[in-house]
């Protein structure tokens, strides 16, 4: 009866190896996130690129998504191309990257495929580009703003302080890694946009809940710099 047992065992084991041997690469063990890009501009699309090499699976947008044919071919079979409404729809994670004064429009026209997903915003007002409403979310903290325009996201704002430069150069160079200051409320969103980061070749800084990304806003001590994760901590008193 032992024997009979333990021949059992030995077949299922060799059945279980069997199936992940055979599993193709890409199928079942696949662990790469459905991401949906909105504005493949100089971030979204270098960020596109990052990810893509990481094994991601994505859907490129912009106005005018025929011009990002050539981008989705160069990075391969796991990119196509879409709407805004198309990466809103796909994407288990959503990046918005356009314009400040174009996010209010798309949490009212996207607001049902967004509603519930991770969504990562990398948008900072600019009086001078995006109108009055730039004041207000500067005056406001682009956090808090960006919460009211996109209502019924699990919010992070990412990727807003690093200079968009850095996104290429400096992406898992050598050494200490560039940082990429996160904040958000919902802690599973949280930890998605740190894998993220992490696969797109930086160092993540958690600096709080949503409020706190003003602390790293423009005009803030650390916009528009390429820092490591200890000058990011020591610059906003983190440690």
């Amino acid at each position: 009866m032992r024997s009979r047992s333990r021949r059992r065992l030995i077949l299922a084991a060799l059945v279980l190896s069997s199936a992940h041997v055979l599993t193709p690469r890409g199928a079942a063990a696949d662990s790469g996130l459905r991401i949906g890009i909105i504005g493949t501009g100089r971030i979204g699309g270098t960020l596109a690129e990052l990810w893509a090499a990481a094994g991601h699976h994505l859907v490129i947008s912009s106005r005018h998504p025929e011009r990002l044919e050539g981008l989705a071919r160069r990075l391969g079979k796991r990119v196509r191309t879409g709407t805004p409404a198309d990466a809103a729809a796909f994407g288990e994670v959503v990046l918005i990257s356009v314009p400040y004064g174009a996010l209010p429009r798309i949490g009212a026209d996207l607001s049902p495929q967004l509603a519930g997903k991770v969504v990562l915003d990398t948008g900072n007002p600019f009086p001078g580009r995006d109108g009055e409403m730039a004041h207000l979310a500067r005056a406001k903290g682009t956090g808090a703003a960006s919460g009211e325009y996109l209502p019924g996201v699990r919010l992070v704002r990412a990727f807003t302080s690093i200079p968009h430069r850095a996104l290429r150069s400096e992406a898992h160079r050598a050494g200490e890694r560039v940082a990429v200051a996160l904040a958000a409320d919902d802690a599973e969103a949280l930890a998605v946009a740190r894998r993220l980061v992490d696969d797109a070749g930086f160092d993540a800084v958690v600096v709080g809940p949503l409020a706190a990304a003003r602390k790293f806003d423009v005009g803030s001590v650390v916009f528009g710099r390429a820092l490591t994760a200890a000058e990011l901590r020591h610059a906003l008193a983190l440690d």
